[in-house]
């Protein structure tokens, strides 16, 4: 077990009363209390804390101790002997996050024509009431003066059809297209329940951890948008226009929802949420945008935990990251139908009802492919696309 010290310094006496007037002000601690006395209230409080706390000494007693020393709310940092992958995390996080007073827009695209048709995924544009969606969306920019404001899109057509309409500069990023239905692309729901039953049931059963043959889960999801929170963490006002997989993913992490909740919160479209970081929490403003539209959204099922629903097998699933592999159609699973997590394998299963590779195409990439999760250096270089309004 690895010790890893985060410690917090503040001495600047500008940023210790901004940081008591900003964010103690909205403390549990002061229910209903005037900026003044809880300004003098908490210099006290200070005053006591100096006397017992004893600080980290990076020079002498604690030099072969691993920490992090966030000085002054992020101007400075020292970073001490960082000895493995969870603390570099911890390190690459604390130092991309920015106090500063901002609001993240976020909203999906327009109505699309697969959306009217119930299909999932792909690249349809949009249609007549998402061609209207985006003409309101300006007039919502226009009308709370976000002059300010940064757009982002994904790389997919529904979402730059809905930028364009705002007339301002956008950013795509490669990283916001919809979760990757692999062989589920534009099948309604009906049709995934009768053509692959099984693996209908199995998303159902976990649609957290759920991967689609092929395609991502929405863990999957949430590794690949990770530099896209650390980006809104640096950023003022921004406004991103995503998809409903995307959009769960980023208020997931904002108002602190588990994996349980995380597939099922509800994003409809037509709709813009406004959410405002603050002390303790985020504030949430919803603006319908009054332009009427499909409901996508599938609650909850009822029979979740029946256990004669689906067989024992089904129960977790495991594969390889879309992200280690070129090749997003052909990509055996580790576990499928007939062969449970415990069983030892040589060569990576495939399910009867889909057309994969040979599965010793799948024992090969158990060799040879990275099997992290992370976002590569190569990805980054190539995900954000600037686009301008043409003239």
């Amino acid at each position: 077990c690895q010790v890893f010290f985060v410690e917090s310094i503040c001495d600047d006496p500008d940023v210790i009363a901004e940081n008591i007037l900003d964010v103690k002000v909205s403390s549990p601690d002061y229910p209903e209390r005037d900026r003044e006395s809880v300004m003098e209230d908490f210099l006290k409080r200070i005053e006591c804390y100096k006397v017992t706390y004893q600080p980290l000494d990076p020079d002498e007693h604690d030099k072969n101790l691993s920490f992090i020393q966030v000085i002054n709310v992020g101007r400075r940092f020292l970073v001490n002997r960082v000895q493995d992958y969870i603390q570099s995390k911890i390190v690459y996080y604390l130092m991309n996050i920015h106090v500063h007073s901002h609001s993240i827009y976020l909203c999906r695209h327009g109505e699309s024509h697969h959306n009217q048709e119930g299909r999932i995924g792909g690249d349809s544009e949009l249609s007549e009431r998402g061609k209207q969606f985006a003409a309101e969306l300006k007039g919502f920019v226009e009308e709370h003066r976000l002059t300010d404001l940064k757009v982002w899109t994904s790389q997919l057509r529904r979402t730059i059809q809905t930028a364009e309409e705002l007339g301002v500069p956008y950013e795509q990023w490669k990283i916001l297209n919809e979760i990757d239905a692999g062989v589920c692309e534009e099948m309604t729901y009906e049709m995934i329940e009768d053509k692959y039953p099984e693996e209908f049931a199995m998303r159902d059963q976990d649609k957290y951890h759920y991967r689609y043959p092929g395609g991502e889960s929405y863990q999957d999801l949430v590794q690949r948008l990770e530099p896209v929170i650390m980006e809104l963490e640096r950023q003022g006002n921004v406004l991103v226009i995503c998809h409903q997989a995307v959009m769960r993913c980023l208020l997931a992490y904002f108002l602190d929802k588990g994996a349980d909740d995380l597939p099922y919160l509800k994003c409809p479209l037509h709709t813009v949420l406004k959410l405002t970081p603050v002390a303790y929490g985020c504030k949430v403003d919803m603006f319908d945008l009054k332009v009427e539209a499909v409901n996508t959204h599938r609650d909850r099922p009822f029979n979740k935990f029946q256990v004669d629903a689906v067989p024992p097998a089904f129960l977790r699933r495991n594969s390889f990251t879309p992200l280690s592999s070129q090749d997003q159609i052909k990509r055996p699973r580790l576990y499928s139908v007939g062969n449970p997590p415990n069983a030892r394998m040589l060569q990576a299963p495939t399910l009867p009802s889909m057309q994969f590779s040979e599965a010793s195409e799948g024992a090969e990439l158990l060799q040879g492919e990275d099997a992290l999760n992370g976002f590569s250096a190569a990805d980054t270089d190539d995900c954000v696309q600037s686009v301008k309004e043409s003239t």
